[in-house]
């Protein structure tokens, strides 16, 4: 089936991505499901140490009873001995058993942090909503393997054998911690065709060694490195057996096809790259060297840095060469030796030659750089990818800091500024102060409820927050689920000047005549005199408004009337003019399919409610808050309020922590 006009997926599987709580926010947990047996085979690491999930594969592959793959990304459940192996098995089994297939038909997949405890747990906790998630769109699966990539990587071919069609798809993930060898790579490549085991295997071993074999992001290898090339059959073309067949090389040509896709791809997303290099060597004694020779150059730190730098280096691009060169034993002659780059002769005939090097300079600020390098008169030739080394890649692993294990909670890192580096320290300075000078000045209206007014921690951390938002120049208008005091003592405690506002106070809360005689149910539509709103900010004062009905108004509108508090805050934010309307509650925002939503528009909230497809303890904010955008605010934001500090991270990083809705 086709779900884009560019990505074909073969027939007979299926994908699911959903997050189980090993990342703090992104899915984590993936499934793809063919409906028949495959033939499968596998390309793994050669680290000697190796994660469980490589070990639990090498026992099962080369196989022709394949069913499924399961995989996580977050922690690589490596270096965690007995306890890891079990928990590999635990994983599949949580999974086969949910499908009603055998454990030994389901393959496992695992990346990110190492030498934590896998959380076991929450992956089998996991397991039912993944096999429910499964789906026609491969997307979800994409997303559930990245740990530091900046982007999903997908590649298909379309291929006919014999007049039958057969089709290609493959997933990856890759940024860091990647070199030959498969470093820290996991690839999935699925296919529709009948080929025999044997053939798949061949093919599989040669197309490895030119693609994810040879590549390099930072000379980096990892334990987990997977590949896996499934084959379900189901196209029913003529099977492919017979190596010298045009179906067999059509087969290989495309599956070299999509892992060369992939494998670009992944050197293009290199951890700070700006430059992603392909380098091509001929001359050789043979292809394998040739390649060897390629992989030599990508991985060299001196020649990376010299792209980066835009240094159009000749001498470091050799003295690579000649360094693997003597290594394996291989004689080159000087005279032999010729290096283009972008394209331009730097070296040939034993020698430099002259060229622009300004102008070669300016070709080295393109986006892809590609090297040649002839080493002797063979007919052979290899080709490898790489980038560049850059100082994001420096600072992406140097403030990696400490892996914080919580066992009731997913991996986190320690963020504490001290463990940073003083750029990352500038950085995130230059960026706050971008943030206060846009926020300077303008309101933003913050309901909370009652995990904050039941925890006198929470209040104190709440009140620190918005003594930090005040210092930065923005304007809390705050409304309060319930008439406890506890913010309004932390407030003062943390040095705010805070008013506590009742809906008659200053004639704030009003409410058409239309409903007087509503009897019971919330009340929804207030109507908000902002002046004494105003008054008190112009005052320095942060207003605190709990909605509450006096008797008087109990008497108008009947004893068993309630006002609702999310209609009331959004009521107060579109009078007040508010930028910003933020909802705290015990959810983290709006999820589909177990993963947070961080942004919509509000078409895409009204058509969710439309549907009912919103949480029922968000529909009542998520509809007071529509109202609110469609009447000029600029953004609704759902946060959980007992995540420490969460108003803060939401309104003063770029992607936030919960769910805007603009």
């Amino acid at each position: 089936m086709t779900i884009s006009d560019d990505l074909k997926v073969p027939d007979g599987f299926s994908f699911a991505g959903v997050s189980a709580g090993i990342k703090a926010r992104k899915r984590d947990f993936g499934l793809i499901l063919s409906e028949e047996r495959c033939t499968a085979v596998g390309a793994f690491t050669q680290s000697a140490l190796k994660a469980a999930s490589v070990k639990w594969c090498q026992r099962l592959l080369p196989s022709t009873n394949v069913r499924a793959v399961v995989v996580s990304s977050g922690n690589a459940n490596t270096l965690t001995g007995a306890q890891g192996e079990e928990d590999a098995k635990r994983m599949a089994a949580s999974v086969a058993g949910k499908l009603d297939i055998p454990v030994d038909s389901t393959l496992v997949a695992t990346t990110g942090v190492v030498g934590v405890r896998f959380p076991i747990e929450r992956v089998q906790a996991a397991s039912g909503a993944l096999v429910k998630a499964l789906g026609a769109d491969v997307r979800p699966l994409a997303e559930s393997i990245l740990t530091t990539d900046t982007e999903t990587k997908i590649a298909s071919r379309e291929i006919f054998l014999g007049g039958t069609r057969v089709r290609l798809l493959g997933v990856a993930k890759g940024s860091g911690m990647v070199h030959p060898n498969m470093a820290t790579v996991l690839g999935f490549i699925l296919t529709d065709a009948r080929v025999d085991l044997p053939s798949l295997a061949d093919i599989f071993r040669r197309v490895t060694a030119s693609t994810w074999n040879a590549t390099s992001v930072d000379h980096s290898t990892s334990p987990n490195d997977s590949v896996l090339l499934l084959a379900n059959g189901v196209a029913e073309n003529h099977p492919i057996t017979d190596a010298s067949s045009e179906g067999r090389k059509a087969f290989e040509q495309a599956l070299l096809s999509v892992s060369d896709e992939l494998a670009r791809k992944v050197a293009r997303d290199g951890e700070g790259a700006r430059h992603f290099v392909e380098v091509e060597v001929r001359g050789a004694p043979s292809d394998e060297a040739a390649t060897d020779f390629a992989r030599a150059i990508v991985a060299n730190n001196l020649v990376k840095a010299a792209l980066f730098g835009t240094d159009p280096s000749a001498g470091r691009i050799l003295a690579a060469v000649g360094a693997r060169a003597g290594e394996r034993g291989i004689r080159l002659a000087e005279q032999d030796l010729m290096v283009t780059i972008q394209g331009v002769t730097c070296f040939a005939q034993g020698e430099p030659v002259d060229f622009d090097r300004d102008g070669l300079r300016t070709q080295l600020r393109q986006r892809e750089v590609v090297i040649a390098v002839r080493v002797g008169p063979a007919a052979t030739s290899g080709r490898a990818y790489g980038c560049d080394l850059t100082y994001d890649y420096v600072r992406i692993n140097a403030d990696y800091a400490a892996v914080l294990a919580d066992p009731d909670g997913p991996v986190r890192r320690d963020t504490r500024l001290e463990t940073k580096t003083p750029e990352l320290k500038t950085e995130i300075l230059i960026s706050a102060l971008r943030y206060i000078e846009r926020f300077a000045n303008t309101r933003a209206v913050i309901r909370y409820g009652r995990a904050t007014l039941e925890s006198s921690q929470r209040a104190v951390a709440f009140a620190e927050d918005v003594r930090l938002l005040s210092s930065a120049g923005l304007l809390p208008i705050l409304v309060q689920e319930g008439s406890s005091e506890l913010v309004v003592t932390a407030l003062a405690q943390a040095g705010i000047r805070a008013v506590g506002l009742s809906g008659a106070d200053g004639g704030l809360l009003a409410w058409p005549s239309a409903h007087s005689e509503v009897k019971e149910g919330p009340l929804a539509n207030v109507v908000v005199d902002p002046d004494v709103v105003e008054t008190l900010l112009a005052k320095g004062y942060v207003p605190v408004i709990v909605p509450e009905f006096t008797e008087e108004a109990l008497r108008i509108v009947g004893s068993g009337a309630s006002l609702d508090v999310d209609r009331v805050a959004a009521e107060v934010a579109v009078a007040c003019n508010a930028k910003k309307l933020i909802f705290l509650g015990e959810t983290a925002g709006i999820v589909r399919e177990g993963t947070l939503l961080s942004e919509l528009s509000v078409d895409d909230l009204s058509l969710r409610l439309e549907q009912g497809r919103i949480e029922p303890s968000l529909i009542a904010r998520c509809s007071a808050a529509r109202e609110a955008l469609t009447r000029g605010l600029d953004s609704a934001h759902f946060l959980d309020e007992r995540t420490p500090h969460v108003v803060v991270a939401e309104l003063f990083t770029e992607t936030g922590v919960g769910t805007m809705v603009r």
